[in-house]
Protein backbone atom coordinates (compact mmCIF):
# COMPACT_ATOMS: atom_id res chain seq x y z
CA UNK A 1 0.00 0.00 0.00
CA UNK A 2 1.42 3.56 -1.00
CA UNK A 3 0.11 7.02 0.93
CA UNK A 4 -1.07 9.15 -1.58
CA UNK A 5 -1.53 11.31 1.96
CA UNK A 6 -2.42 11.78 5.58
CA UNK A 7 -6.06 10.33 5.50
CA UNK A 8 -5.94 8.31 2.39
CA UNK A 9 -3.58 4.43 1.27
CA UNK A 10 -3.62 3.07 -2.45
CA UNK A 11 -2.41 -0.37 -3.86
CA UNK A 12 -0.23 -0.25 -6.38
CA UNK A 13 -1.60 -1.68 -9.83
CA UNK A 14 0.15 -2.43 -12.99
CA UNK A 15 -1.57 -2.70 -16.52
CA UNK A 16 -0.25 -5.05 -19.38
CA UNK A 17 2.29 -1.90 -20.54
CA UNK A 18 4.07 -2.25 -17.49
CA UNK A 19 5.09 -5.71 -17.64
CA UNK A 20 6.88 -8.67 -19.24
CA UNK A 21 6.80 -11.91 -19.53
CA UNK A 22 10.56 -13.63 -18.63
CA UNK A 23 12.12 -16.20 -21.37
CA UNK A 24 12.64 -19.45 -19.59
CA UNK A 25 15.73 -22.22 -20.37
CA UNK A 26 13.87 -23.98 -22.57
CA UNK A 27 12.08 -23.28 -26.36
CA UNK A 28 9.72 -25.32 -28.01
CA UNK A 29 8.39 -25.02 -32.02
CA UNK A 30 5.43 -22.80 -32.47
CA UNK A 31 3.85 -26.15 -34.17
CA UNK A 32 3.85 -28.13 -30.88
CA UNK A 33 1.75 -25.28 -29.37
CA UNK A 34 -1.93 -26.00 -28.77
CA UNK A 35 -3.78 -23.41 -27.76
CA UNK A 36 -7.19 -25.75 -27.39
CA UNK A 37 -10.00 -23.60 -25.25
CA UNK A 38 -12.28 -25.81 -23.40
CA UNK A 39 -15.69 -24.43 -21.81
CA UNK A 40 -18.68 -25.91 -20.71
CA UNK A 41 -18.89 -28.78 -23.51
CA UNK A 42 -17.53 -27.09 -26.35
CA UNK A 43 -13.97 -27.07 -27.37
CA UNK A 44 -12.21 -23.95 -29.50
CA UNK A 45 -9.34 -24.01 -31.49
CA UNK A 46 -7.83 -20.44 -29.78
CA UNK A 47 -9.06 -18.91 -26.83
CA UNK A 48 -9.94 -15.77 -28.46
CA UNK A 49 -13.51 -14.20 -28.07
CA UNK A 50 -14.84 -11.62 -30.47
CA UNK A 51 -16.35 -8.89 -28.15
CA UNK A 52 -20.44 -8.13 -28.72
CA UNK A 53 -19.88 -4.74 -30.25
CA UNK A 54 -21.46 -3.28 -33.74
CA UNK A 55 -18.57 -2.51 -34.94
CA UNK A 56 -16.96 -5.78 -35.06
CA UNK A 57 -19.68 -8.12 -34.62
CA UNK A 58 -22.42 -9.01 -37.23
CA UNK A 59 -23.99 -11.73 -37.79
CA UNK A 60 -21.90 -12.57 -40.67
CA UNK A 61 -18.68 -11.91 -38.87
CA UNK A 62 -19.51 -13.83 -35.86
CA UNK A 63 -20.54 -16.85 -38.49
CA UNK A 64 -16.83 -15.74 -39.82
CA UNK A 65 -15.07 -16.14 -36.56
CA UNK A 66 -16.96 -19.34 -34.95
CA UNK A 67 -15.92 -21.05 -38.75
CA UNK A 68 -11.93 -20.02 -37.63
CA UNK A 69 -12.26 -21.66 -34.27
CA UNK A 70 -13.12 -18.95 -31.75
CA UNK A 71 -16.26 -17.67 -30.45
CA UNK A 72 -17.60 -14.64 -31.81
CA UNK A 73 -20.53 -12.92 -29.66
CA UNK A 74 -23.36 -10.57 -31.27
CA UNK A 75 -24.32 -7.51 -29.02
CA UNK A 76 -28.16 -7.97 -28.82
CA UNK A 77 -29.03 -4.69 -28.07
CA UNK A 78 -27.27 -3.89 -31.10
CA UNK A 79 -28.40 -2.30 -34.85
CA UNK A 80 -28.48 -5.91 -35.71
CA UNK A 81 -31.53 -6.26 -33.34
CA UNK A 82 -33.16 -2.96 -33.62
CA UNK A 83 -33.20 -2.62 -37.74
CA UNK A 84 -34.33 -5.59 -40.27
CA UNK A 85 -31.39 -4.02 -42.07
CA UNK A 86 -28.91 -1.81 -40.00
CA UNK A 87 -26.55 -1.62 -43.15
CA UNK A 88 -27.34 1.78 -44.44
CA UNK A 89 -27.28 3.31 -40.70
CA UNK A 90 -24.26 1.50 -40.10
CA UNK A 91 -22.68 3.07 -44.14
CA UNK A 92 -24.20 6.71 -42.20
CA UNK A 93 -22.17 6.45 -39.23
CA UNK A 94 -19.10 5.84 -41.20
CA UNK A 95 -19.55 8.96 -42.83
CA UNK A 96 -19.76 11.32 -40.22
CA UNK A 97 -16.33 12.68 -39.07
CA UNK A 98 -17.41 14.82 -36.41
CA UNK A 99 -17.25 13.14 -33.04
CA UNK A 100 -20.28 15.18 -31.18
CA UNK A 101 -22.23 14.74 -34.45
CA UNK A 102 -21.54 10.89 -34.24
CA UNK A 103 -22.53 10.72 -30.79
CA UNK A 104 -25.85 12.54 -31.56
CA UNK A 105 -26.39 10.08 -34.30
CA UNK A 106 -25.78 7.17 -32.65
CA UNK A 107 -28.32 8.10 -29.84
CA UNK A 108 -30.81 8.87 -32.31
CA UNK A 109 -30.47 5.59 -33.72
CA UNK A 110 -29.52 3.39 -31.00
CA UNK A 111 -32.94 4.56 -29.36
CA UNK A 112 -35.02 2.50 -31.70
CA UNK A 113 -36.56 -0.50 -29.42
CA UNK A 114 -35.18 -3.90 -29.47
CA UNK A 115 -37.20 -6.47 -31.40
CA UNK A 116 -37.13 -9.85 -29.90
CA UNK A 117 -37.86 -11.60 -33.43
CA UNK A 118 -35.05 -10.03 -34.13
CA UNK A 119 -33.27 -11.63 -31.87
CA UNK A 120 -34.77 -14.65 -32.40
CA UNK A 121 -33.31 -14.44 -36.50
CA UNK A 122 -29.92 -13.31 -35.63
CA UNK A 123 -29.30 -16.25 -33.45
CA UNK A 124 -31.12 -18.44 -35.75
CA UNK A 125 -28.59 -16.92 -38.58
CA UNK A 126 -25.72 -18.14 -36.25
CA UNK A 127 -26.77 -21.43 -35.57
CA UNK A 128 -27.98 -22.14 -39.01
CA UNK A 129 -24.29 -22.04 -39.90
CA UNK A 130 -22.98 -24.40 -38.01
CA UNK A 131 -20.62 -22.45 -35.39
CA UNK A 132 -21.42 -21.89 -31.75
CA UNK A 133 -23.87 -19.19 -31.24
CA UNK A 134 -23.67 -16.74 -28.27
CA UNK A 135 -25.36 -13.38 -27.44
CA UNK A 136 -24.96 -10.38 -25.29
CA UNK A 137 -27.10 -8.33 -23.23
CA UNK A 138 -26.92 -5.58 -20.47
CA UNK A 139 -27.66 -6.40 -17.08
CA UNK A 140 -30.54 -4.22 -17.36
CA UNK A 141 -32.18 -5.55 -20.54
CA UNK A 142 -30.89 -9.34 -19.20
CA UNK A 143 -34.14 -9.97 -17.62
CA UNK A 144 -36.49 -8.86 -20.18
CA UNK A 145 -34.79 -10.91 -23.11
CA UNK A 146 -33.98 -13.67 -21.04
CA UNK A 147 -36.66 -16.38 -22.50
CA UNK A 148 -36.24 -15.12 -26.24
CA UNK A 149 -32.43 -15.78 -26.26
CA UNK A 150 -32.93 -19.47 -24.31
CA UNK A 151 -35.75 -20.30 -26.92
CA UNK A 152 -33.07 -19.43 -29.46
CA UNK A 153 -30.63 -21.95 -28.48
CA UNK A 154 -27.87 -20.00 -27.51
CA UNK A 155 -24.65 -22.16 -26.28
CA UNK A 156 -23.66 -18.89 -24.13
CA UNK A 157 -25.52 -16.30 -22.63
CA UNK A 158 -23.04 -13.71 -22.03
CA UNK A 159 -24.09 -10.25 -19.67
CA UNK A 160 -21.81 -7.74 -20.02
CA UNK A 161 -21.36 -4.21 -18.93
CA UNK A 162 -18.85 -1.30 -17.37
CA UNK A 163 -19.23 -3.07 -14.14
CA UNK A 164 -21.32 -6.12 -12.92
CA UNK A 165 -22.15 -7.12 -8.96
CA UNK A 166 -24.21 -9.70 -7.67
CA UNK A 167 -25.82 -7.47 -5.56
CA UNK A 168 -26.77 -4.38 -7.49
CA UNK A 169 -29.52 -2.53 -5.11
CA UNK A 170 -31.86 0.16 -5.74
CA UNK A 171 -34.63 2.30 -4.25
CA UNK A 172 -36.74 2.85 -7.44
CA UNK A 173 -36.49 -0.60 -9.35
CA UNK A 174 -36.63 -4.60 -8.84
CA UNK A 175 -32.54 -4.95 -9.21
CA UNK A 176 -31.38 -8.47 -11.11
CA UNK A 177 -30.41 -11.48 -8.97
CA UNK A 178 -28.15 -13.25 -10.72
CA UNK A 179 -27.80 -16.03 -9.05
CA UNK A 180 -31.37 -16.75 -9.08
CA UNK A 181 -31.36 -15.48 -12.65
CA UNK A 182 -28.37 -17.86 -13.95
CA UNK A 183 -29.91 -20.67 -11.50
CA UNK A 184 -33.37 -20.63 -13.94
CA UNK A 185 -31.39 -20.41 -17.10
CA UNK A 186 -30.92 -24.05 -18.98
CA UNK A 187 -27.93 -22.26 -20.83
CA UNK A 188 -24.22 -21.38 -19.37
CA UNK A 189 -23.65 -18.11 -18.70
CA UNK A 190 -20.70 -15.47 -19.03
CA UNK A 191 -21.27 -12.42 -16.94
CA UNK A 192 -19.20 -9.05 -15.99
CA UNK A 193 -16.76 -6.93 -16.00
CA UNK A 194 -15.16 -7.14 -12.92
CA UNK A 195 -11.78 -5.80 -11.71
CA UNK A 196 -11.67 -6.90 -8.39
CA UNK A 197 -10.79 -10.02 -6.32
CA UNK A 198 -14.32 -9.94 -3.90
CA UNK A 199 -16.43 -8.91 -6.87
CA UNK A 200 -15.03 -11.94 -9.07
CA UNK A 201 -15.71 -14.37 -5.92
CA UNK A 202 -19.29 -13.00 -5.80
CA UNK A 203 -20.07 -13.12 -9.64
CA UNK A 204 -18.56 -17.07 -9.29
CA UNK A 205 -21.10 -17.50 -6.82
CA UNK A 206 -23.72 -17.06 -8.65
CA UNK A 207 -23.20 -20.11 -10.77
CA UNK A 208 -21.77 -18.47 -13.88
CA UNK A 209 -19.33 -20.34 -16.09
CA UNK A 210 -17.06 -17.54 -16.99
CA UNK A 211 -16.44 -14.03 -15.53
CA UNK A 212 -15.20 -11.31 -17.75
CA UNK A 213 -12.33 -9.18 -16.25
CA UNK A 214 -11.74 -5.29 -16.96
CA UNK A 215 -14.41 -2.73 -18.42
CA UNK A 216 -14.34 -3.92 -22.40
CA UNK A 217 -13.24 -2.14 -25.11
CA UNK A 218 -10.48 -0.11 -24.31
CA UNK A 219 -9.75 2.03 -27.32
CA UNK A 220 -13.30 3.72 -27.12
CA UNK A 221 -14.18 2.97 -23.22
CA UNK A 222 -13.72 6.51 -21.23
CA UNK A 223 -14.97 4.91 -18.40
CA UNK A 224 -11.59 6.45 -16.46
CA UNK A 225 -12.17 10.43 -17.90
CA UNK A 226 -15.95 10.28 -17.15
CA UNK A 227 -16.58 8.12 -13.98
CA UNK A 228 -13.10 8.12 -12.47
CA UNK A 229 -13.42 4.72 -12.63
CA UNK A 230 -10.70 2.25 -13.86
CA UNK A 231 -8.02 -0.80 -12.17
CA UNK A 232 -5.36 -1.56 -14.50
CA UNK A 233 -5.61 -5.20 -16.10
CA UNK A 234 -2.86 -6.98 -15.50
CA UNK A 235 -3.49 -6.11 -11.55
CA UNK A 236 -7.35 -6.92 -12.14
CA UNK A 237 -7.06 -10.74 -14.28
CA UNK A 238 -4.45 -11.53 -11.51
CA UNK A 239 -6.78 -10.82 -8.56
CA UNK A 240 -9.62 -12.24 -10.37
CA UNK A 241 -7.28 -15.68 -11.40
CA UNK A 242 -6.49 -15.81 -7.49
CA UNK A 243 -10.32 -15.80 -7.00
CA UNK A 244 -10.70 -18.47 -8.84
CA UNK A 245 -8.60 -20.63 -7.35
CA UNK A 246 -10.28 -19.65 -3.77
CA UNK A 247 -13.34 -20.28 -5.42
CA UNK A 248 -12.23 -24.25 -6.42
CA UNK A 249 -11.54 -24.61 -2.77
CA UNK A 250 -14.94 -23.10 -1.31
CA UNK A 251 -17.11 -24.67 -4.34
CA UNK A 252 -14.78 -28.77 -4.21
CA UNK A 253 -13.54 -27.78 -7.59
CA UNK A 254 -15.58 -25.92 -9.53
CA UNK A 255 -13.71 -23.96 -12.18
CA UNK A 256 -14.91 -20.55 -13.11
CA UNK A 257 -13.14 -19.52 -16.56
CA UNK A 258 -11.58 -16.40 -16.15
CA UNK A 259 -11.56 -14.03 -20.09
CA UNK A 260 -10.04 -10.75 -20.01
CA UNK A 261 -12.12 -7.96 -21.52
CA UNK A 262 -9.98 -4.44 -21.93
CA UNK A 263 -6.71 -3.20 -23.05
CA UNK A 264 -6.02 -6.09 -25.36
CA UNK A 265 -5.40 -3.80 -28.59
CA UNK A 266 -2.35 -6.33 -29.75
CA UNK A 267 -1.25 -9.58 -29.67
CA UNK A 268 1.15 -9.39 -26.51
CA UNK A 269 -1.56 -8.04 -24.47
CA UNK A 270 -3.27 -11.34 -25.06
CA UNK A 271 -0.02 -13.09 -24.02
CA UNK A 272 0.43 -11.00 -20.50
CA UNK A 273 -3.21 -11.52 -19.99
CA UNK A 274 -2.91 -15.50 -20.32
CA UNK A 275 0.20 -14.99 -18.00
CA UNK A 276 -1.47 -13.46 -15.27
CA UNK A 277 -4.10 -16.17 -15.33
CA UNK A 278 -6.27 -15.29 -18.00
CA UNK A 279 -8.28 -18.85 -19.76
CA UNK A 280 -9.18 -16.58 -22.72
CA UNK A 281 -9.64 -13.25 -24.12
CA UNK A 282 -12.30 -10.81 -25.68
CA UNK A 283 -10.94 -8.99 -28.09
CA UNK A 284 -12.15 -5.81 -29.84
CA UNK A 285 -9.85 -3.12 -31.46
CA UNK A 286 -7.92 -5.53 -33.77
CA UNK A 287 -10.86 -7.09 -34.86
CA UNK A 288 -12.39 -3.86 -35.48
CA UNK A 289 -9.65 -3.21 -38.16
CA UNK A 290 -10.81 -5.97 -40.05
CA UNK A 291 -12.23 -5.18 -43.74
CA UNK A 292 -15.30 -7.19 -43.12
CA UNK A 293 -16.18 -5.32 -39.99
CA UNK A 294 -19.59 -3.87 -39.81
CA UNK A 295 -17.59 -0.65 -38.65
CA UNK A 296 -16.50 0.23 -41.66
CA UNK A 297 -13.10 1.16 -39.43
CA UNK A 298 -14.22 2.91 -36.83
CA UNK A 299 -14.72 1.82 -33.56
CA UNK A 300 -17.47 1.76 -30.83
CA UNK A 301 -19.15 0.73 -27.85
CA UNK A 302 -22.09 0.63 -26.15
CA UNK A 303 -21.33 3.35 -23.64
CA UNK A 304 -20.45 5.30 -26.89
CA UNK A 305 -24.38 5.62 -27.46
CA UNK A 306 -25.80 6.06 -23.30
CA UNK A 307 -28.86 8.17 -23.73
CA UNK A 308 -28.06 10.66 -20.92
CA UNK A 309 -24.37 9.85 -20.54
CA UNK A 310 -22.23 8.88 -23.45
CA UNK A 311 -18.73 7.81 -21.98
CA UNK A 312 -17.10 6.30 -25.14
CA UNK A 313 -16.41 7.53 -28.16
CA UNK A 314 -16.01 6.33 -31.67
CA UNK A 315 -12.19 5.80 -32.75
CA UNK A 316 -11.25 5.45 -36.17
CA UNK A 317 -9.26 2.30 -36.31
CA UNK A 318 -8.49 2.13 -40.21
CA UNK A 319 -8.15 -0.97 -42.08
CA UNK A 320 -5.21 -3.61 -41.89
CA UNK A 321 -6.54 -6.89 -43.75
CA UNK A 322 -9.10 -9.38 -43.75
CA UNK A 323 -10.53 -11.42 -40.40
CA UNK A 324 -9.03 -14.29 -41.16
CA UNK A 325 -5.85 -12.44 -41.38
CA UNK A 326 -5.87 -10.92 -38.04
CA UNK A 327 -6.75 -13.80 -36.04
CA UNK A 328 -4.75 -16.39 -38.09
CA UNK A 329 -2.55 -14.28 -40.69
CA UNK A 330 -0.31 -13.91 -42.49
CA UNK A 331 0.44 -10.48 -41.15
CA UNK A 332 1.30 -7.73 -42.85
CA UNK A 333 2.62 -5.24 -40.07
CA UNK A 334 5.34 -5.22 -37.43
CA UNK A 335 3.20 -3.74 -34.62
CA UNK A 336 1.12 -7.13 -33.16
CA UNK A 337 -2.53 -6.19 -34.98
CA UNK A 338 -2.32 -8.98 -37.11
CA UNK A 339 -2.05 -12.98 -36.59
CA UNK A 340 -3.49 -12.89 -33.18
CA UNK A 341 -3.24 -16.74 -32.77
CA UNK A 342 0.07 -16.78 -34.23
CA UNK A 343 1.70 -14.55 -31.94
CA UNK A 344 0.27 -16.13 -29.02
CA UNK A 345 1.77 -19.25 -30.29
CA UNK A 346 4.87 -18.03 -30.54
CA UNK A 347 4.88 -16.60 -27.77
CA UNK A 348 3.87 -20.21 -26.12
CA UNK A 349 6.75 -21.33 -28.11
CA UNK A 350 9.49 -18.78 -26.99
CA UNK A 351 8.68 -19.47 -22.97
CA UNK A 352 8.41 -23.50 -23.59
CA UNK A 353 4.83 -23.54 -22.77
CA UNK A 354 2.44 -26.28 -25.18
CA UNK A 355 -0.65 -25.71 -22.78
CA UNK A 356 -2.60 -22.33 -22.20
CA UNK A 357 -3.10 -23.74 -18.87
CA UNK A 358 0.47 -24.14 -18.35
CA UNK A 359 1.57 -20.66 -19.14
CA UNK A 360 -0.38 -19.11 -17.18
CA UNK A 361 2.30 -20.24 -14.50
CA UNK A 362 4.52 -18.15 -16.70
CA UNK A 363 7.32 -16.06 -15.04
CA UNK A 364 6.53 -12.15 -15.32
CA UNK A 365 8.81 -8.78 -14.50
CA UNK A 366 7.37 -5.14 -13.49
CA UNK A 367 8.86 -3.08 -15.32
CA UNK A 368 11.08 -0.21 -13.53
Amino acid sequence: MIEIGRAKRAQQVYGFDDIAIVPTRRTRSPQDVRLNWNIDALTFEFPIVAAPMDSVMSPATAIAFGQMGGLGVLNLEGLWTRYEDPEPILDELAEISDAVAATERMQQVYAEPVKAELITERMNQIRDAGVPVAGALSPQRAQEFASVVERAGVDFFVIRGTTVSAEHVSANEEPLNLKEFIRKLDVPVIVGGCATYQAALHLMRTGAAGVLVGFGGAATGRTRHVLGVEVPMASAVADVAAARRDYMDESGGRYVHVIADGALGRSGDIAKAIACGADACMVSTPLARAEEAPGRGWHWGPEAWHGTLPRGERVRMGRVGSLEEIVLGPSHTPDGTMNLVGALRKAMGTTGYTEVKEFQRVEIVVHA
